[in-house]
């Protein structure tokens, strides 16, 4: 297995033979929500369900979580003041507390608070006050819209610099995600995954993975590309393939930084 990490191909995880990676039972267009599954978030049941699914070896999630640790000290070590005023500037410049907090699912089924910098209007939940009836279509399809008019001037450019993403480092100094995984989906995104979802929950969520050092803007849950990265990454975790993502990330931030 080799993953490629080129915006010309969002095939990430293929084999020798250059075939792709797909799980069986993964759907490839959206799946109408389905009760039962966002129902059992926070229970026993689908911890264990999910727990089953984790093929990770012990060495290898010891030194992930060990990791997780020590680079999440050192981020809010080095950016805790700048962190600050960053924050002041955000409260500033529109109205509303600068750290937005917004429930996600977590490994094994666990709902979590994932925290970032507010990047959108304080009534950003408000979602038919802002978006057309095309955007509302795209908002319930994927949770994302393009061109959204919610994102102020300066979330515009935390966003593209990847710095409204530093709280999530407080998650992952709690253990709740962890620096590279399958990015934490909102109980609605859950039946996107089929009976996959239990495959990616076995896994840490993280703030970054396969699907964000991709062309992500091309791979989404309607045509199955979000799937395929996610799911292959939480089927081959390595420490082999956490580098990768972790050195890609980079890449990905110097890009739109430069927008080369």
């Amino acid at each position: 297995m080799r993953l490629r990490l080129t915006q010309g191909d969002w095939r990430l995880f293929e084999n020798t033979m250059g075939d792709p990676i797909r799980p069986a039972s993964m759907e490839v267009t959206a799946l109408p929500v389905t009760k039962n599954i966002v129902d059992e978030i926070d229970t026993p049941e689908l911890a264990e369900a999910c727990r089953a699914q984790d093929t990770r070896n012990l060495g290898y999630r010891a030194f992930k979580r060990a990791f997780d640790i020590v680079f999440s000290l050192i981020v809010i070590a080095v950016a805790l003041v700048p962190c600050i005023l960053l924050a002041i500037v955000i409260a500033v410049d529109t109205k509303g507390f600068p750290i937005y907090s917004q429930e996600r699912v977590g490994r094994l089924g666990k709902s979590l608070p994932f925290y970032k910098f507010r990047t959108m209007v304080a009534d950003a939940d408000d979602v038919e006050k802002y978006l057309n009836r095309e955007q509302l279509e795209e908002w319930r399809l994927e949770h994302k819209v393009t061109n959204d008019p919610r994102i102020t001037r300066l979330g515009s450019v935390l966003r593209k610099t990847s710095l409204d993403e530093i709280p999530q480092f407080v998650n992952v100094l709690l253990g709740q995600i962890s620096v590279i995984g399958p990015r934490a989906i909102t109980r609605e995104e859950l039946p996107n995954f089929g009976s996959d979802v239990y495959k990616l929950l076995s896994v840490p969520q993280g703030i970054t993975g396969a699907w964000q050092v991709g062309p992500r803007n091309e791979a989404t849950f309607q045509n199955g590309q979000r799937q395929l990265a996610e799911l292959g990454y939480a089927e081959h975790a390595s420490l082999k393939v956490d580098v990768e993502i972790f050195l890609a990330t980079f890449g990905v931030m110097f890009k739109n930084k430069t927008g080369r």
